[in-house]
């Protein structure tokens, strides 16, 4: 059964999922997302260690050569010798606020590497989408520019025709060549766009991807839900990761201000050491010690340096407040400009849709008007680029719609696989 899943899997097209997974394994800037997320992670490791006791031991070994002369001494005194010693000591903080400020400090830095690895993640989902798309609207141009060539072809050859029994003027030939030549034209510049963004989505998942799986015919792409814009405006104020890391940011920014202000504040610590010092020679061979005690340290006067930094962290806290107003904006924005954009490619989908069935009448119409007189070569060149025209437009706005209900999700930060997934059941796996 296995064995037949994957024959199956191998003749039909790549689908956005197979597309969305390479791009987790093999894109860069995500691969860059992840490592810097994993860096984040130590943020609040290294803040907690502030809070924790040092321990630490040192020790020296000395060769010595003394040579010492008494008062009414006749002679030296010499000693060659080997000291050593060795410490142990520990240091405890008892109280220090600012390091308690830095822990929190690393905990909410933990925070926003989980944000903006969020982001990033939603980010690697909008970009495969866009870039996959990218290439079925290009796939889907080409094929329009290549009938359209093939029906100027056509109809230039019928031009011929009938200039040679006397039927048309020169001018109905010029100008089926001219259309045909144009279209060739197009067809060049479309299959160049075409290895474009094969190229591009080749960048994300690295490697050029097979033949891509298409929308299934008849395909009826869903409104939001919920409907109402103001509830998306609402959830994305509160729910995107911008804004998220933003709020991170600012609290962030408090925290800093705190642990600057307390530079003011005397520490207290405890300390203990227990040391052992050999040194063979003249009445002490050996000796031992050890310390406990508390230590006290409290700044008076360090140039300034103190009160201009926590200036500037209260500058850069307002900062903090203006940027995430302004993420605040940006998301509503989005969400704003995402919701129309489904409702509205929805509308423009259903009108070119008609305009299609329009077109390839109105050409239908036009082509044995030609044949019974009543239409000129013109109006049938017009009518095939007009029904090469409406058929990119349509493939555009179909995709440039299912894009848009993903950024919808993302002003949110709700898009995640199973938007990916709900996608890709709209598309054709099936062989091209």
């Amino acid at each position: 059964m296995g064995i037949l899943l994957l024959a199956t899997r191998v003749a039909g097209a790549v689908d956005l999922l197979d597309i969305y997974l390479d791009a987790l394994a093999h894109d860069a800037r995500y691969a860059a997302a992840r490592a810097q997320h994993d860096a984040g992670q130590e943020k609040v490791a290294q803040g907690r260690s502030l809070l924790l006791p040092t321990i630490g031991a040192a020790a020296d070994t000395n060769w010595n050569d003394d040579k010492t002369r008494l008062r009414n001494a006749a002679t030296d005194t010499e000693a060659r010798y080997n000291s050593n010693s060795y410490t142990l000591y520990l240091s405890a903080p008892i109280f220090r606020p600012q390091n308690w400020q830095q822990y929190k400090e690393g905990e909410l830095q933990t925070d926003l590497a989980n944000s903006v690895f969020g982001q990033e993640t939603q980010n690697l989902i909008l970009r495969t989408a866009e870039a996959y798309f990218n290439v079925l609207i290009a796939r889907d141009a080409l094929e329009a520019i290549v009938q359209l060539r093939t029906a100027a072809g056509e109809q230039l050859e019928l031009a011929r025709t009938s200039f040679s029994v006397g039927t048309v003027t020169i001018t109905d030939v010029h100008e089926a060549q001219s259309r045909f030549d144009l279209a060739s034209a197009q067809e060049i510049a479309a299959r160049n766009t075409l290895d474009v963004t094969r190229e591009a989505l080749a960048r994300i998942v690295g490697h050029t991807p097979d033949e891509l799986a298409g929308l299934k015919p008849g395909v009826e792409i869903s409104r939001p839900q919920p409907d109402d814009i103001a509830a998306w405006v609402d959830a994305a104020e509160k729910g995107d990761f911008g804004v998220q890391a933003q709020t991170l940011t600012r609290e962030i920014a408090a925290r800093a201000y705190a642990r600057e202000r307390s530079g003011h504040l005397p520490t207290v610590d405890l300390v203990a050491s227990y040391g052992r010092n050999n040194r063979p020679s003249y009445s002490t061979e050996r000796y031992d010690s050890g310390t406990v005690g508390l230590q006290l340290d409290v700044p008076l006067y360090q140039g300034g340096a103190v009160s201009s930094r926590a200036r500037e962290a209260a500058a850069l806290q307002i900062k903090a407040d203006a940027d995430l107003e302004e993420a605040r904006r940006a998301a509503a924005l989005a969400a704003r400009e995402a919701y129309l954009g489904v409702t509205s490619g929805m509308a423009q989908v259903k009108a070119l849709e008609a305009a299609r069935v329009s077109s390839a009448s109105a050409l239908a119409a036009n082509q044995l008007g030609y044949k019974v007189g009543v239409r000129i070569n013109i109006d049938v060149l017009n009518a095939q680029s007009q029904l090469a025209d409406t058929v990119q437009q349509l493939s555009r706005a179909r995709y440039d719609t299912l894009l848009a209900q993903l950024r919808l999700r993302a002003a949110v930060g709700t898009l995640g696989e199973d938007d990916v997934r709900a996608i890709n059941a709209l598309l054709d796996t099936t062989s091209r």
